[in-house]
């Protein structure tokens, strides 16, 4: 609220040339605290207004006047506002305790649909580490939309079809076992995909072979089909366990087989607006004019490829739920492909493709290195999984053996450790495998978080705290940092949403546990005078940590 009105302020002395939503964009929050709570950069300014910016800060400075603001101060070209503390953190409270569930949330999505593809595992493989990546990032994503109005289509769009899993057909006839398969489906699975390769490596006609069995797959050769409907069918049933370990429901599964016998249709519309081309017995659009190689549509042995199945997916997903915006949360290396549909589909006349976005992210490494389930070098994600639950287990068992209900609570405190030490990092940073450092109960971590969380109900129940009895207006200025961050947390979630970057919601969280047990340090709570004042407080941290968290995926105890 302060940044919108001190931009409409700016905005007004400086006129039309200068909009408000520039100024609000420029407005900074200092650095250290002597240079107040909000601050104006007149530097860019200076060419314009052909003035110093010590001189253009002095005379906007003069002109600025509301009841939020303490002092406006000209500093060095800034104009840097203190807020009045009392007036920002009573008005703040009032906002919470009008309706709690509702802080944060906006309206701009409302009437608006989004589409999410995410997750996205590959049938007859593990679910790795590095398909965490996917799933975690899309499903906050999901909820920061929510948050903001949207209406929102989560779609784990399988990894069903393609060549790879004619090599999978030709590795499992050659030295897969049924029993095996039964017993430990992806564990075979996998190890005949490895053998495969190596295989490969010596006899080069192997991959010719697969080929062929993906084209037999297409052709809907009855072995083939069933070999395929088996594997995929006891792939979804492990992949099951890992979604409800992790706490994720998708609106849709659905894999790309299902547009199998959907794939003519786009063929014949392309050919039909002419962009089609021979090129040595293969179909291409050629992407020249933007710059890119030209895109696959069919092989010359008739199979068609991963391009084709999204060009197909992406105009049924238009049809189906006419999204505002569809977000393809794929990792990096998938870059170009998206970059191909996109624009295919605008030379087909489809302006909506405009709003196809690849929100990419960065690997998920291991010792430095990219895992492969090809070279059989991967992290198992359920296995991660376990040992952080074993692991908060252990942790409980030796700090609070007498908790109600442990396990639940380690499996909230493992799982949330897992995905935190995803969703604290930018996306498009890779990130290094590390049990040990998810599990730190210190420091940037989930179960830090999750501390603070119960520490707060720890202190409401010592105190008597009654939500009905909230007290919206407070004094103390120990509890100014504290203050400071809750009332971001309306403008974290419309940035984290736009910019498509949990890892702002995940930051902010850490400096408000980080505030909130500096406050809690250094001031009597419990028995003094402003008792009441002060749990209303925590209790809107309390709160606050609450949704934050669960924006994130991760659920927050009560009790550790």
């Amino acid at each position: 609220m302060e940044k919108q009105i001190l931009a409409l302020q700016i905005a007004h002395i400086l006129g039309e040339e200068y909009p408000r939503n520039w100024v609000l964009n420029v407005i900074e929050i200092p650095k250290q605290e002597s240079h107040g709570d909000l601050a104006f950069p007149c530097f860019p300014l200076a060419k314009t207004l052909r003035k110093n910016p010590n001189l253009i800060a002095e005379e906007i400075a003069q002109q600025i006047k509301h009841p939020v603001f303490h002092k406006v101060k000209p500093m060095g070209g800034y104009v840097n506002v203190f807020l009045d503390q009392t007036f920002v953190a009573n008005h703040m409270l009032q906002q919470i305790f009008q309706d709690p569930a509702a802080y944060g949330s906006h309206e701009f999505g409302k009437g608006k649909s989004i589409v999410l593809d995410m997750s996205a595992p590959n049938i007859a493989k593990p679910f790795s580490m590095g398909h965490l990546r996917s799933t975690v990032i899309g499903n906050a994503l999901a909820n920061l939309a929510k948050k903001c109005g949207y209406e929102t289509v989560k779609i784990n769009y399988i990894g069903d079809y393609g060549t790879q899993f004619g090599k999978l057909l030709a590795a499992y006839l050659k030295w897969g076992n049924e029993e095996q398969l039964k017993e430990n489906p992806i564990q075979e699975l996998t190890r005949v995909y490895v053998e495969f390769h190596k295989a490969a490596e010596v006899d080069p006609s192997l991959i010719e072979e697969g080929r062929s069995w993906f084209k037999k797959l297409e052709d809907n050769d009855e072995e083939a089909v069933t070999l395929w409907k088996w594997f995929k069918d006891v792939s979804l049933s492990e992949f099951e366990k890992i979604y409800d370990l992790l706490g994720i429901e998708f609106d849709l599964t659905r894999g790309e087989a299902y547009y199998n016998n959907k794939m003519e249709g786009t063929i014949g519309l392309l050919k039909e607006k002419g962009l089609l081309e021979e090129s040595e017995g293969a179909q291409i659009i050629r992407l020249d004019e933007e710059g890119l190689p030209p895109c696959l549509i069919r092989k010359s042995n008739g199979t068609t490829i991963y391009a084709t199945r999204d060009l197909t997916a992406a105009i049924d997903r238009q049809r189906t739920y006419n999204f505002e915006e569809v977000l393809y949360v794929v990792g990096q290396e998938q870059t170009l492909h998206f970059q191909q549909v996109k624009q295919v589909l605008k030379k087909a006349g489809f302006q909506w493709a405009e709003n196809l976005k690849h929100i990419s992210f960065g690997m998920m490494l291991q010792d430095g290195k990219k895992m492969s389930t090809r070279q059989g070098k991967t992290v198992l994600l359920e296995q991660a999984l376990e040992e952080a639950i074993k692991q908060a287990a252990k942790n409980i068992e030796e700090k609070n053996p007498y908790l109600e209900d442990r396990h639940t609570v380690a499996q909230q405190v493992g799982v949330g450790a897992v995905i935190f030490h995803d969703l604290k990092h930018d996306r498009r940073n890779d990130v290094e495998f590390s049990l040990e450092e998810m599990l730190t109960f210190e420091g940037h971590t989930a179960p830090y978080l999750q501390y603070a969380h119960a520490r707060t109900t720890s202190l409401l129940e010592k105190g008597n705290f009654n939500p009905e009895e909230a007290v919206t207006s407070i004094q103390s200025e120990s509890a100014w940092p504290v203050i400071k961050t809750l009332r971001l947390f309306p403008e974290i979630i419309e940035k984290a949403f736009k910019e498509y970057d949990p890892s702002k919601m995940a930051k902010h969280l850490l400096e408000l546990a980080k505030n909130f047990n500096r406050f809690y340090a250094h001031t009597k709570i419990i028995g003094s005078d402003e008792s009441q004042e002060l749990l209303t407080l925590i209790y809107a941290v309390k709160l606050q940590l609450k949704e934050g968290l669960s924006l994130l995926g991760i659920e927050a105890p009560d009790h550790m």
